[in-house]
């Protein structure tokens, strides 16, 4: 998506060549028409607005005034009349004409005005949040996306605010203590009216603007995501804290923490893409999803592919395409892709089980992981390689492919340590190394249940949690390793040449290169 100041450019380069249709897409009418007035000041233009509301009156006119309302032209039809027979050098912005364009009336009058505007110095904008255009107008329109505002612009934004709440209230604030870079990224997908609301809720709560108000303006996000009903925005709580081992996962991770920072892009570097984490089931690879968004203090926008595909033709491509739009409206984020296996696992007969939908749907996907440019990090999780399709793990369009195994012993002893210490319980208390010995071949998440599992015999008991119940309920678990030993071994095989391993490589007694000896 083209930069606000390249789209302005664009802007001006259309209405200086006379373009008479111009259609852009955003929901920021105050800022656009601010920059529609500026380009006209500077081409010598008049600017005129029009709501079917007010009807038209000259763009700036505060809604009291005489001149912000025109009955006689409030309905479009009397409003285009109006535009042919202005004699001026004008410039005219419609809001909201999505509407009418289901009307074949106002649609052949706006033909009629395209033509006539072409020997004309006047120009007609259309701003609507989103786009409607009959195939009668597709050659007389032209279409701009007007992107949110950039880092400068709100960081020009939170500069005005601190400013304004200095010296018009009791609250100091010193602009040079502010972390302006965390805050400024954490409102970047927002538009400047909800940019400046947040900003100065932050203040309203606190008295302050600092990383402590992170939480605060990225709930802003949640809301926008909440409308969207494409996305789940994901409250991450979940810490680095809490991953027991996957090592190599977590130090790469790290290293791209600054990534999306300014710092970083003035370095050179590019915004990472994203990963793909396959595995055995309930080794940890949601878990790390979710920790990211902690560790990179962005929105985890949780993506459930299944929400894209409908019974109507055509309309599952519009959603996902929506659902991208979305998730790059309120970037920087993290996108989650949970079991993307399963979302595409009817791709080779697409064709014939739902007319290629699901084909077209990866293909927009796949199209846009190689050419976005947007900080739109994504994680996709897998547990069956054979469902994944091959366009997927093509370099280029993930940054790479892990490979999440089985937790080996000093990784089990992490994942004990982790459980006893969330359920109030000294791991000084228990003897780790016999509980790792206990639960070889076990996943992190059936670790877990086993420990939950024994709480549930010592309480009933009313004895406390100890070694021996955990053990017990350990002997009493059939693990996927065992239930899925075939499956699990085909996964470890493609993987060794394929993808990289999420874990520093360890054997024990019993487990060569960690495959488990059952």
């Amino acid at each position: 998506m083209a930069s606000a100041e390249e789209t302005i450019k664009e802007l001006e380069v259309l209405i200086r060549a006379r373009y008479p249709l111009i259609y852009l897409r955003t929901y920021e009418e105050e800022r656009v028409e601010q920059i529609v007035a500026r380009i006209g000041k500077e081409r010598d233009k008049v600017v005129y607005c029009w709501s079917i509301s007010r009807g038209i009156y000259p763009q700036g006119a505060p809604l009291q005034s005489k001149k912000a309302k025109d009955q006689a032209t409030s309905e479009p039809g009397p409003a285009l009349d109006a535009v042919l027979d202005s004699m001026e050098n004008a410039i005219y912005i419609f809001k909201d004409f999505h509407p009418f364009m289901n009307d074949p009336v106002i649609v052949r009058k706006l033909r009629e005005v395209a033509h006539a505007l072409k020997a004309s110095y006047k120009t007609l904008v259309l701003i609507s949040p989103e786009i409607k255009i009959p195939v009668e107008l597709e050659k007389d329109l032209t279409v701009v996306d007007f992107p949110l505002p950039g880092y400068e612009e709100l960081e020009t934004l939170l500069d005005q605010t601190i400013k304004e709440v200095n010296e018009h209230t009791e609250i100091k604030i010193d602009p040079t203590r502010i972390p302006k870079e965390l805050i400024v990224k954490a409102a970047l997908g927002l538009t400047l009216s909800e940019a400046e609301n947040v900003f100065a809720k932050t203040l309203v709560m606190g008295g302050r603007l600092d990383a402590k108000d992170i939480p605060t303006i990225l709930s802003e996000k949640e809301q926008i995501i909440r409308k969207s009903g494409m996305l789940e925005y994901y409250s991450a709580r979940e810490k680095f804290s809490e991953i027991g081992g996957l090592d190599l996962l977590k130090d790469w991770l790290k290293k791209r923490s600054l990534a999306f920072s300014e710092k970083a892009k003035r370095f050179g570097l590019p915004y990472p893409k994203g990963i793909l984490l396959l595995g055995v089931q309930g080794c940890g690879k949601s878990l790390c999803a979710k920790a990211v968004s902690q560790l990179w203090r962005l929105p985890l926008l949780r993506f459930d592919v299944g929400r894209v595909f409908s019974s109507l033709v055509g309309s599952s491509e519009e959603n996902m395409r929506r659902a991208v739009r979305i998730a790059e409206s309120v970037a920087p984020a993290i996108l989650w892709i949970d079991e993307i296996d399963k979302a595409f696992s009817g791709i080779e007969s697409s064709g014939m089980a739902d007319g290629g939908t699901t084909s077209r749907v990866l293909g927009y996907f796949i199209t846009w992981l190689q050419e976005k440019t947007s900080p739109v990090f994504v994680i996709a999780t897998a547990n069956n390689i054979k469902h994944l399709p091959p366009e997927l793990m093509r370099k280029g369009r993930l940054d790479e492919i892990f490979f999440v195994d089985l937790p080996n012993a000093r990784e089990r002893q992490e994942i004990i340590r982790i459980h006893l210490i969330k359920r109030g319980r000294d791991p000084a208390n228990f003897d780790l190394e016999a509980l790792s010995r206990a639960s070889a071949g076990f996943s992190g998440a059936e670790i877990e249940q086993g420990i939950i599992s024994a709480l549930f015999d010592v309480f009933e008991k009313g004895q406390e949690l100890n070694n021996l119940a955990i053990e017990t309920a350990f002997k009493a678990t059939v693990p996927l390793s065992k239930t899925m030993k075939e499956d699990i071994d085909r996964i470890r095989e493609w993987c060794e040449t394929r993808a990289r391993k999420a874990s520093l490589d360890e054997k024990e007694e019993g487990i060569g290169g960690r495959r488990v000896e059952l």
